[in-house]
């Protein structure tokens, strides 16, 4: 069956059919919950302390390339009811968190690590005899969950978390990143049938613009064992002191106390743009570690280059609205202006569902670049955020002999679906490799750092509309020529086992090798690295064990090789419900006092019973939305139908509507004749998509008489929608005004105007 939608006095373009399909999908018969984020609605009941997280704050000490994190939240209870209080946050993708405390008055509870059903029913057991508890559990490896139970009425209860991450520099630069807040998550998934993982996905947010509720602090040491060069932090206003050449000591300001709703970024430089590269070793017991970075040569680029494909598939989901898209529209303007003639590319937009630009790949002709340039400035953003079914429809592009294929995914990485990206990318290696940019002040870097790492590309990070035209300029760069390839490691004399990664892939960023590994015996012997340069020349690096010294304060590299060994056990891999790894993946994290997808740390006040009544109010702690991110993330806010994303005006403003002498006039409002065809070709632009609804109307014949007044706001935001005339079945009627209620005009005016549809077989 052929379904169209016929708009008197207008055409549609074969581009404008491109579009139809960038939109959520159509509504489904049933009702059935699924997981999504909400917007907090605040109770009335004065007696109940809805926010009990009063702050959360950060010491953060670098000692060369490690950064040892301490993370202390505040809880209190101002209410009059015993609570149980649950907030959701993030922490860097490369965070290995090995300890918690719990504090009450003088009291303090050093968590204990356990498997994770374990320590679940440990602090349910301890919540429900009233004695004070908290538990901190994985949902991501850069997402956990704290529990803490028996909040008393006028109790402060302080937690502390600590991890260790390793800081790898690139081009120089060194970066210690800080997630604040975890973004919104689209998810389809059923919130009966979901697992406790994934239930973070159901949390609570504050609308676009409001601070956050608690307040927030970071300060940063940082010893950098060599002279420093700069220290910069564009994210939030710091004070930076300088009490050496080597160290320096970094505060928040006090204006940034509500700095909690994007990441905090710091970048640092040592003199001379050197890199600390070389070897350092840690001995625990029976075991020795060590860990080895390399900075590989400078980029040499080949004379001669395969040829090459991009496919660029971005993401035009509500999330992206504003900030997020309109950067992603000048990243994409810089990437494919500056292809070469000779190279192909495809455009694939994606939200609820996806289209391609084109059936096969394009020749980067000045034509088919200004048509994929006009076909992403026309995006607004709406819709669900469908990543893998964009991913799969790009692999299944066919694919010249011969040619360099790279997928190229512009999105913030707002979806629960991280490690079937992950299974997708990696079973697919023989056809692409894969680049990310993720876009936004607090993006989810696991997918966007996973997909690249997996993909055997890289990941970068843009957080504000000037960083684009930089990023852009790095990506051509990597993808000219590898710095290094064929890289081999080789030791002689020093025996090593359970080294990570078990084979280096390509470099091709400005950013060292690491190896982790573990080694028997004293430090001695040689490593030796080989590979080619990108214009085919041998290289090698070899460095004298025994010029390196165990040292105590290397004490973060166990806990860091076993992270490693964890993510490549789990972090990549969707793993089977009885899967051997799982099994190895606990063990590391009972051995080595580590957080994991399995394990869990659980404190319990054993010697007090706070709340012998045994009655708790549970409060999930809201969370602002990150900086930049509209409302449209979260999702339905007031309804028409149950159907619309933003609060509406009064239905009952359009009080009546006149005869036009066009079928898509103007109702009220003044507008010049040259505006009120401007406002029918952005009617005509987007109406193509209403095709969808047709699936969901359950009508086997064409529909028609639909009349729709719709009211628009001096932004461009659609504010009202009523419906003057229709015979239509109630889901394909809700369908229309979810998908128009997403629309976005240039007007400039506010005005309301008919849309007349007949919708054909």
């Amino acid at each position: 069956m052929n379904v169209k939608i016929s708009l008197p006095g207008s055409s549609m373009i074969l581009l404008l059919m491109f579009l139809s399909n960038l939109v959520s999908m159509p509504l489904r018969a049933s009702d059935d919950k699924t997981l999504s984020p909400y917007f907090l609605v605040n109770s009335s009941d004065p007696s109940v302390d809805r926010l009990p997280l009063r702050s959360t704050k950060a010491e953060v000490n670098i000692a060369g390339v490690i950064a040892d994190v301490t993370v202390t939240q505040v809880y209190k209870n101002e209410g009059q009811n015993t609570l149980e209080a649950i907030y959701v946050f993030p922490a860097s993708t490369k965070a290995a968190v090995y300890g918690m405390k719990m504090k009450v008055g003088s009291r303090t509870i050093v968590a204990e690590i356990k498997e994770k059903e374990v320590a679940r029913r440990e602090y349910e057991a301890a919540k429900s005899t009233g004695k004070r508890a908290s538990l901190l559990e994985q949902s991501r490896p850069n997402v956990f969950q704290m529990n803490v139970a028996n909040i008393a009425p006028g109790d402060e209860i302080k937690v502390t978390l600590q991890y260790t991450e390793l800081l790898v520099p690139t081009k120089g630069v060194y970066e210690f990143a800080y997630p604040t807040v975890v973004g919104p998550r689209y998810s389809e998934q059923p919130a009966a049938t979901a697992s406790a993982s994934e239930q973070f996905v159901a949390t609570p947010y504050t609308k676009a613009g409001k601070l956050p509720t608690y307040d927030f602090d970071i300060k940063v040491h940082l010893a950098a064992g060599m002279p420093i060069q700069d220290v910069t932090c564009n994210t939030h206003q710091v004070n930076i002191h300088f009490k050496e050449l080597t160290t320096a000591e970094i505060y928040l300001d006090k204006s940034e106390s509500s700095g909690g709703n994007r990441d905090y970024i710091l970048n640092y430089q040592l003199a001379g743009g050197e890199i600390e590269s070389g070897l350092l070793l840690y001995e625990h017991g029976d075991e020795n570690f060590f860990l080895l970075m390399v900075q590989p040569p400078k980029r040499v680029t080949p004379k001669k280059l395969p040829p090459r494909e991009y496919v660029f598939i971005v993401d035009v989901s509500g999330s992206m609205r504003g900030f997020p898209l309109n950067t992603s529209k000048k990243l994409l303007r810089d990437l494919i202006v500056n292809l070469k003639p000779t190279d192909k590319f495809n455009v694939l937009l994606f939200a609820g569902t996806s289209g391609a630009l084109a059936d096969e790949s394009l020749l980067a002709s000045t034509e088919n670049i200004n048509m994929a340039l006009n076909v992403i400035d026309n995006q607004r953003g709406g819709g669900g955020t469908r990543l893998l079914p964009a991913m799969q429809k790009a692999l299944d592009l066919p694919r010249a002999e011969g040619i360099s294929r790279s997928m190229v995914i512009v999105t913030d990485g707002y979806v629960r679906v991280e490690k079937e990206a992950f299974d997708l990318i990696r079973n697919n290696l023989d056809q692409s490799n894969l680049f990310s940019f993720g876009i936004g002040s607090s993006v989810n870097r696991y997918i966007i750092e996973g997909m690249a790492h997996v993909g055997m590309g890289e990941p970068m990070i843009i957080t504000k509309p000037s960083e684009a035209h930089e990023q852009a300029e790095d990506f051509r760069q990597y993808i000219k020529s590898p710095v290094l390839t064929q890289i081999k490691p080789k030791f002689s004399d020093f025996e090593v086992y359970d080294m990570e990664p078990v084979s280096v892939p390509d470099v091709l960023a400005d950013r060292p090798i690491i190896i982790f590994g573990k080694y028997r015996g004293k430090p001695k012997g040689k490593i030796t690295i080989k590979g080619f340069t990108g214009n085919n020349k041998r290289y090698k690096k070899t460095f004298d064990v025994s010029q390196y010294k165990a040292s105590p304060k290397n004490a973060a590299l166990r806990y860091l090789w076993a992270r490693e060994k964890v993510k490549v056990l789990d972090d990549y891999n969707k793993l089977e419900r009885y899967d051997a790894r799982k099994a190895e993946i606990t063990q590391l994290g009972l051995d080595y006092n580590l957080m994991t997808a399995y394990t869990s740390f659980v404190a319990v006040d054993h010697e007090i019973v706070r709340n012998s009544s045994g009655k708790l109010v549970k409060v999930k702690q809201p969370l602002p939305l990150p900086k930049g991110v509209p409302n449209t993330a979260v999702g339905f806010d007031l309804s028409i139908g149950g159907m619309v994303r933003r609060a509406l005006s009064p239905l009952d403003k359009v009080e009546k509507v006149e005869p036009v002498s066009i079928r898509a006039g103007v109702v009220t409002g003044k507008m010049s004749a040259e505006d009120h065809c401007k406002l029918q070709e952005q009617v005509n632009a987007q109406a193509a998509m209403l095709k969808i609804c047709f699936k969901s109307s359950g009508s086997k014949k064409g529909l028609k008489n639909i009349r729709l007044a719709i009211s628009i706001d001096r932004e461009g935001n659609v504010v009202a929608i009523k419906t003057l005339c229709h015979d239509l079945p109630p889901q394909y009627l809700a369908c229309l005004k979810r998908l128009i209620a997403n629309w976005k005009f240039d007007t400039g005016q506010a005005v309301t105007f008919e849309l007349p549809l007949t919708l054909a077989r």
